[in-house]
């Protein structure tokens, strides 16, 4: 029997995958929603955004907007990761020559 879902839990499950990049296994086994819902709920938010954006120009897409904030993350992520190594770095070798 199919399961009646309220749209908040929809978003909410939606801005998982796209925004914070949760894959859809890891949302299954913590919420219980299967892969097939949670694609076509992605499909359906990202429908309802090119829509209003089109009615509404000066409206960005709500999910581009949460797939570059993703990337951002990721970009940051990143960029923290070469930092601590370059001080990591910058430590040894002045240990070293000192």
């Amino acid at each position: 029997m199919p399961h009646k879902y309220e749209p908040e839990f929809k978003r909410k499950i939606v801005q998982l995958h796209l925004e914070e990049g949760r894959t859809y296994k890891s949302i299954t086994a913590e919420y219980g929603v299967s892969k097939a819902s949670i694609s076509k709920w992605c499909e359906e938010f990202n429908k309802e955004c090119q829509e209003k954006s089109q009615t509404d120009p000066s409206v960005k897409n709500e999910a581009d907007l949460m797939k570059e904030n993703l990337r951002l993350r990721r970009e940051l992520d990143e960029a923290k990761k070469e930092d601590l190594f370059l001080k990591k770095a910058a430590a040894f070798f002045a240990k070293e020559i000192g």
